[in-house]
């Protein structure tokens, strides 16, 4: 294993540092509320830094989006890239490669992924919503889909979402088509909402998932998912894009634990008790020593799992340990960063409280650590 980023990852790196560190302000970013920031979203996309995933890869999306946790950006970058980019380039045809791609590099389209789950579970974790899939009428050709996702995340920016259904296939639905968007509030303020499908229009991502007949009871078959890629299965495509998911978005946990640790550490140097800076107490170091190493467990973790599917090898227990790092060690330093303030950080307008909230969402998002370390042992005890 190599982790050294190459050149081109680490241009991209360095340029999105600027972008984050110039338009994601503490002040813009409260005056975004729940809404993402566009000025900011057709500045990433006008500098390629959508596009550049395709070059970069998985690892070089997790050293973007360690810049982007590191301000808690408000744009829907993860979403987009793991489930629009990444998905299409992977496991779409031909055809929707050449319609898609142009228009999520440019940041026109916005792919979000509604992957069923319990509320409180995280991602797909265990069957919680039931999502039906049936093939279309005379009228209506194309395949209709029928039910409810509670929780999307970067939905009300979205103009696609990518929906597994109850067989653990991947389907396109089109927004405009017909679907019901109602906005919900999440701990973090991410533009997230309640997905509503009515026997709503959807095709399937790439040839093999050409609908056989009416979906299952449940998300998740029995068994695990295979560990690695298999573009030519439905399931394959579907575990493919899941691991994807949480690898980047515990790349993105790595940057905001990154964060909230950096203001702790200015915070406790500059602020002084008794004539002598806080940094200088032994407590204070030792907590803010375990959550740097905690960080550092959700970075290699996300960069491991990352590196592997790069180079083509299998990586679904990879990326379900840095969710589990990213889910239990990710709210710890959040808790850390926020108490190493004192008083300021009980101030639900300090900048250390957004990294609070984005810890604890992308820990309630990535599941939590014993839904997360079931799975893992699930998976390990299979042999997959």
């Amino acid at each position: 294993m190599d982790f050294t980023p190459t050149e081109a990852q680490a241009e991209a790196r360095d340029l999105a540092a600027r972008i984050f560190a110039d338009l994601a302000a503490h002040e813009r970013l409260r005056a975004a509320g729940t809404g993402s920031d566009p000025e900011l979203w057709k500045a990433l996309c006008g500098a390629g830094l959508v596009a550049a995933v395709e070059e970069v890869g998985l690892l070089g999306l997790v050293l973007l989006l360690e810049e982007q946790g590191r301000t808690t950006a408000q744009v829907p970058y993860a979403a987009s890239c793991v489930y629009g980019l990444l998905a299409v380039t992977a496991h779409g045809t031909d055809e929707q490669r050449r319609r898609l791609l142009p228009g999520i590099a440019a940041g026109s389209t916005v792919v979000t992924g509604a992957f069923p789950a319990q509320p409180g579970v995280g991602l797909a974790a265990r069957p919680g919503v039931r999502l039906s899939a049936r093939p279309g009428s005379r009228s209506s050709p194309r395949p209709v889909l029928s039910g409810t996702v509670p929780v999307v995340p970067w939905l009300r920016d979205a103009t696609h979402v990518l929906v597994a259904d109850a067989g653990r296939r991947l389907w396109l639905v089109d927004l405009a088509a017909g679907t019901g968007v109602e906005e919900i509030e999440l701990t973090a303020p991410w533009s997230a909402g309640r997905l509503t499908l009515d026997e709503t229009p959807a095709e399937p991502l790439g040839d093999s998932l050409a609908p056989d007949g009416p979906g299952g009871d449940s998300l998740a078959p029995d068994g695990p998912a295979p560990d690695g890629p298999a573009p030519d299965s439905p399931g394959g495509a579907y575990a493919d894009v899941l691991a994807t998911a949480r690898t980047a978005f515990a790349g993105l946990q790595a940057g905001v634990c990154a964060g909230s640790l950096a203001r702790a550490v200015a915070h406790t140097n500059s602020r002084e008790q008794f004539g002598r800076p806080l940094a200088t107490r032994q407590g204070v170091q030792l907590r803010a020593a375990d959550a740097h190493m905690d960080t550092e467990a959700i970075r290699v973790t996300a960069y491991e799992a990352a590196w592997r599917r790069d180079a083509g090898l299998p990586y679904a227990t990879h990326a379900l340990t840095a969710a589990w790092w990213a889910s239990e060690a990710g709210q710890r330093v959040v808790h850390t960063g926020q108490h190493l303030h004192g008083g300021a950080g009980a101030d639900v307008d300090h900048p250390v409280h957004r990294h609070f909230l984005w810890g604890r969402q992308l820990d309630a998002y990535l599941g939590s650590g014993g839904e997360v370390l079931q799975e893992l042992g699930e998976l390990i005890a299979h042999g997959d």
